[in-house]
């Protein structure tokens, strides 16, 4: 006898209609809700990524149209405006490299490092082989390179881990055969 009236009631509760969307809107909420954050973190990480690429840019092209020698406080402030310009908050490092192509040798050397922030300058052995990363360029001239690092961390833990974002851009002096650095030889 209990075993019927349990029977009955469960297929009673079975059909009964009231209240599945309250149920389905629980399960389905959670999933929704979370959806929504990861698509937004996703567009946030891009949109970061190109705000950093745009702001290296800048750096690569003001130092190109440099006609005096730089110096270390050019190259402070130009991390302070990188990170002014990437909104980075002081967790940035910038490194700017001129570099001179060897044609016949096929490779490149160094004609100065600096850099700001906690990475260490290039040397000529870093940038010999460089030839597949930086264009086709004519004997002895000359590039500038810009490098920057950023720790990025996502608006919401949906995934997406804390990521470092690196720009490698490279320009070609405008107004001068060359940028100097402290004094032109």
């Amino acid at each position: 006898m209990f075993i019927n009236r349990f029977k009955s009631a469960l297929a009673r509760f079975g059909r009964r209609e009231d209240g599945t969307i309250a149920i389905e809107a629980m399960i389905i909420m959670p999933m929704m809700f979370w959806t929504f954050l990861s698509v937004f973190s996703i567009f946030e990480t891009f949109r970061n990524y190109s705000i950093h690429q745009k702001a290296a840019y800048t750096i690569g092209d003001s130092i190109s149209r440099e006609t005096a020698p730089l110096d270390a406080a050019y190259i402070t402030g130009s991390l302070q405006m990188y990170e002014y310009l990437s909104r980075s908050q002081g967790r940035s490092s910038l490194r700017v490299t001129s570099l001179v192509y060897d044609q016949p040798n096929d490779r490149f050397h160094r004609d100065w490092s600096k850099t700001a922030g906690s990475v260490p300058e290039l040397s000529n052995e870093d940038v010999r082989d460089w030839s597949y990363k930086l264009p086709v360029m004519p004997d002895n001239e000359r590039i500038m390179l810009v490098e920057t690092w950023s720790r990025y961390d996502p608006p919401f833990a949906t995934g997406l881990e804390q990521r470092e974002i690196k720009n490698f851009v490279f320009t070609r002096p405008r107004f001068a055969p060359r940028v100097c650095w402290e004094q032109c030889e």
